[in-house]
C-alpha cells in the first residue's frame, strides 16, 4: 500500500506540472485560441499524461511485485528444502531409535537365554560330576583297585603311549639330522682335503750301495767272513753280496737300521780300512749321527705341524717315523698330513685346532716302537703318550683311531677321518701314484689339444681342470662352447672317478708403464 500512495502522489505532481505548463503556454503564445479550447486541450493532454503516468506506475508496480514474488518463491523453496531435510533427519532418528530399541530387546533376550544356559550348564556339570564319581566308585569296585592304583595305571599307560609317539618323532628328526650332518661332513672333509694334499711315498726294505770295483766285495766280506759278520751284528741288517757287478745290497725291515748300515758301509768303502775295529768305530759314529738326525727330523716335523711342548722322547719317536713306511707311505709325512687335516676340520667345527693337530700328529707314534713292545700300534702309542703326560684327548685319539675302542672324544673321530683320507686319497701311496699322475697327464694333454687353449691345470686330485684361453682367439660365447666340448671329450676319452669340472677362464690385460 505504501508504494501505491507514493506512485499516486508522483502522478499528481506530474499532472500539476503539465497543467501549469499548459496555462503558461496559453498565456504567452496562444492568444488566438479561445479559452475553452485551451482548457480542453490542456485537459486532454493532462488526461493523456495522467494515463501514461498510471501505466508506467502500474508497470513499475508489476515489476516490483514480480521481484517480490520471486524472492518469496526462493525463500519458500529454501524453507521447503529445509523442511524436507528435517523430515528425513527425523525419520532417520526414528529408525535409529527403533533399531536401538530392537537391539536392546535382543540383548536382553540373549542375556536371559545365556543366564538360563549357564544355570543349565552348572546343573548338568554338577550332575555329570555326580555321575562320574558314581561311575568311578563302581569301576573301583569292579576292578578291585583303589583310586591311587587306578591313577597310577592310567599314568603308566599315558607314559607308554607318549614314549612311543616321542620315539617316532625322535627317529624322524634323527633321520633328517643325519642327512644334514652327512652333507655337512662331506663338505668339511672335502674342503679340508682341497686345502691340504701332498704326495709322499717311500722306498721299500732294501738299499743299493755302489762300489768302485768287485775287489771291494772281498774286502767287505773279510777273511772267513769276519768283516761282514761284525757289520751285520753291529748294525742289525743283512748284507747281500752277489754276482751283480758294482753293487752291494743292504736289506732290513727296520729302516733306521738300514739307513745306519748304508751310511756306515759307504764310509768304510771311502775310508778303505775295513776290519772289525774300524767297522765298530764307523757304526758307532753313524748311530750317533742317526740319533741326532732323528731328533732334528722330529723337531722339524713338530714345527711344520704347529705342535709345541712335546716331550723330547716323543719327538725322537716321531723322528723315527720318517724311516717307517705303511703300504709304501712315509709314516711321518702321513702324520703331518693327518695333523693338518684334523686341525682344519676341527676349526671349521668351532673346536680347538691346536689340540686337534696334536692328536693327529701323534696318532701313529706307536709304529715307532711296535717292534720293541707287544701289542698293536694304537695301544702302544696310547701307552707312550700317557707315560709322557699327554692329555686324555691325545691318548684316546691314538688308541681309538682304528675303532679299536669306542670313541669318547670328537677329536678321535676327526683323527680317524683324517687318517682314512690321508691313506686313501689318490697319490698318497705308491700303488696308486703312477695311475694318478698318468690320469692327470692325460687330462691336461687332452685339454691342451683344443684350439685357443694357452694353459691348463688339473686340480683337486683331477676332479677339476682349469683352462686358460687366449682372449684374442676365443670370445665369451666361444668360451662357453669350448667348456662343453672339453667336458664331452673327457667323457668320451678318459676314465675317471666321479665327475670332472671344466672351468674355462678368459682374461684380457692391458699394461703400461709410467716412467
Amino acid at each position: 500500500m505504501g508504494s501505491e500512495v507514493w506512485i499516486a502522489g508522483a502522478v499528481a505532481l506530474v499532472i500539476g506540472g503539465i497543467v501549469g505548463y499548459a496555462f503558461e503556454r496559453v498565456r504567452l503564445g496562444a492568444g488566438y485560441r479561445s479559452k475553452d479550447q485551451l482548457l480542453e486541450d490542456a485537459r486532454r493532454e493532462a488526461e493523456t499524461i495522467r494515463k501514461n503516468g498510471e501505466l508506467e506506475a502500474k508497470e513499475e508496480v508489476l515489476k516490483r511485485r514480480e521481484e517480490l514474488e520471486r524472492e518469496l518463491n526462493s525463500q519458500r523453496n529454501e524453507l521447503r528444502d529445509l523442511e524436507r531435510k528435517l523430515d528425513k533427519r527425523e525419520s532417520s532418528l526414528e529408525d535409529l531409535q527403533e533399531d536401538v530399541s530392537k537391539r536392546e530387546r535382543m540383548i536382553e533376550s540373549m542375556q536371559n537365554r545365556l543366564t538360563e544356559r549357564l544355570k543349565n550348564a552348572e546343573r548338568k556339570e554338577s550332575e555329570l560330576s555326580r555321575i562320574v564319581k558314581e561311575e568311578q566308585e563302581e569301576l573301583y569296585k569292579i576292578s578291585g583297585l583303589k583310586r591311587e592304583q587306578a591313577i597310577e595305571r592310567l599314568l603308566d599307560r599315558l607314559h607308554t603311549e607318549l614314549r612311543n609317539e616321542t620315539g617316532e618323532v625322535i627317529l624322524k628328526h634323527e633321520a633328517e639330522l643325519k642327512e644334514i650332518c652327512d652333507a655337512k661332513a662331506r663338505e668339511i672333509i672335502g674342503m679340508a682335503v682341497q686345502r691340504y694334499a701332498s704326495a709322499h711315498t717311500s722306498e721299500m726294505t732294501v738299499a743299493s750301495i755302489d762300489i768302485p770295483s768287485d775287489e771291494m766285495k772281498g774286502r767287505i766280506i773279510g777273511r772267513e767272513g769276519r768283516n761282514i759278520r761284525t757289520f751285520e751284528k753291529l748294525t742289525g741288517v743283512d748284507v747281500i753280496v752277489d754276482d751283480t757287478p758294482g753293487v752291494v745290497i743292504i736289506s732290513s725291515f727296520d729302516n733306521v737300521r738300514r739307513e745306519v748300515g748304508k751310511m756306515a758301509l759307504q764310509r768304510l768303502i771311502q775310508d778303505g780300512r775295513i776290519h772289525p775295529t774300524r767297522i765298530e768305530e764307523i757304526v758307532t759314529e753313524c748311530q750317533k749321527e742317526m740319533d741326532e738326525r732323528i731328533m732334528r727330523l722330529g723337531q722339524e716335523a713338530a714345527q711344520e705341524a704347529g705342535i709345541q711342548g712335546l716331550h723330547e722322547k716323543l719327538i725322537q719317536l716321531m723322528g723315527r717315523l720318517n724311516f717307517r713306511v705303511s703300504y709304501s707311505q712315509n709314516v711321518l709325512r702321513h702324520s703331518i698330513e693327518v695333523a693338518h687335516l684334523t686341525g682344519m676340520m676341527a676349526e671349521q667345527l668351532g673346536l680347538d685346532g691346536v689340540l686337534a693337530r696334536r692328536c693327529g700328529f701323534t696318532h701313529d707314534i706307536g709304529k715307532a716302537a711296535d717292534h720293541e713292545m707287544e701289542g698293536g700300534h694304537p695301544a702302544i702309542g696310547a701307552d707312550l703318550l700317557k707315560r709322557y703326560s699327554e692329555g686324555e684327548e691325545v691318548v684316546h685319539s691314538a688308541a681309538g683311531h682304528h675303532d679299536d675302542i669306542r670313541p669318547e672324544y670328537i677329536y678321535t673321530v676327526l683323527v680317524a677321518a683324517a687318517d682314512a683320507i690321508s691313506a686313501a686319497r689318490p697319490g698318497a701311496r705308491r700303488e696308486t701314484l703312477e695311475k694318478y699322475v698318468k690320469r692327470l697327464e692325460e687330462l691336461e694333454a687332452l685339454v691342451c689339444g683344443f684350439p685357443g687353449v694357452e694353459q691348463c691345470y688339473a686340480v683337486q686330485a683331477g676332479r677339476e681342470v682349469r683352462v686358460v684361453v687366449d682372449p684374442r682367439e676365443v670370445n665369451d660365447r666361444q668360451a662357453a662352447a669350448l667348456a662343453r666340448d672339453i667336458a664331452k671329450a673327457v667323457e668320451e676319452n678318459l676314465t675317471y672317478p666321479g665327475e670332472v669340472k671344466v672351468a674355462v677362464m678368459r682374461e684380457s690385460r692391458s699394461v703400461e708403464y709410467a716412467r
